[in-house]
């Protein structure tokens, strides 16, 4: 069975709203890695309509691919990944889904575990709702945090609510230029 890792972004008080951070070229090129080396993202529905209208790329035409593979920055880069990248999500409220999308059923425990069944590399997941609820139910593998250094002051933060305490054993940190920590968690057995 494949594994699943989270990643988010969150300031050093754990606002994890995507405008908080300031992203630049390492971190969409870190995250843009972290793409490839995943079978697929698994999204909740504010995620996924999130990350839809801000990466889906327009119909490429040969023409247009030549001229902008030589401009190419790591922000387009992470656009082009995220855009071919195996996408399924979770919703009790849409009742389709497209841009390589595949809406799972309700039992999420017994979907998470076919999708790790049939994935080879792993699942990469992100938000915030949804990875509660897959932390609660032990379905996370490995966590990744970015920590960016800067204080939002406000919310949403990350596991709000989150019913039981999670252990965690550090695995890995580097740091960014950005003076962002990039910290790797394994959950404690």
């Amino acid at each position: 069975m494949a594994e699943l890792w989270y990643s988010v972004n969150i300031t050093v008080d754990g606002c994890c709203d995507h405008l908080a951070i300031d992203p630049d070229e390492e971190l969409h090129a870190h995250h843009a890695e972290n793409l490839r080396q995943a079978d697929g993202l698994l999204f909740g529905r504010r995620t996924y309509q999130l990350m839809e209208s801000a990466w889906r790329q327009p119909a490429v035409t040969p023409e247009t691919d030549d001229a902008d593979a030589e401009t190419q920055t790591d922000i387009d880069v992470f656009a082009e990944v995220i855009d071919k990248a195996k996408t399924y999500v979770v919703s009790s409220t849409l009742t389709e889904v497209d841009w390589n999308a595949e809406l799972l059923g309700s039992d999420l425990r017994s979907e998470i575990e076919r999708i790790k069944d049939d994935s080879v590399r792993g699942l990469l997941v992100g938000g915030v709702t949804l990875p509660r609820a897959l932390a609660e139910l032990g379905l996370i593998d490995e966590y990744e945090f970015v920590v960016h250094p800067r204080i939002a002051g406000y919310g949403p933060y990350v596991f709000n609510g989150l019913a039981e305490v999670v252990d965690l054993v550090p695995t890995d940190r580097r740091e960014l230029e950005s003076g962002a920590a990039v910290l790797h968690y394994r959950p404690r057995h």
